[in-house]
């Protein structure tokens, strides 16, 4: 059985699928930082790694500018993953 291409999902991390960021698109959202708020697109694991260019291709189909016209994405740390065991002794060691 084939997929639908709406089905297809761009971000793994957080299961976003095409049809959801196509539908962001339509209704006004241009750019990958509204995108990432609205859908988590971009927060999972790998911090957009796999999906970042995949939703700027469709921004940019969509609203007909350039790849590198597109604004860039923000970002704030933590940009690598941080285990809890990390975080609780960080807060034991201050007590």
């Amino acid at each position: 059985m084939m997929q639908n291409e709406n089905e297809t999902i761009l971000c793994r991390c957080c299961d976003v699928t095409l049809e959801e960021i196509r539908t962001l698109i339509k209704e006004g959202y241009t750019t990958f930082d509204e995108i990432k708020r609205l859908s988590r697109a971009g927060m999972g694991q790998c911090q957009g790694k796999t999906c970042q260019n995949l939703i700027r291709q469709e921004l940019s189909k969509a609203t007909k500018q350039k790849m590198e016209d597109l604004q860039d994405p923000s970002y704030r740390p933590p940009a690598i993953t941080i285990s809890l065991g990390l975080l609780a002794q960080e807060a034991h060691d201050e007590e």
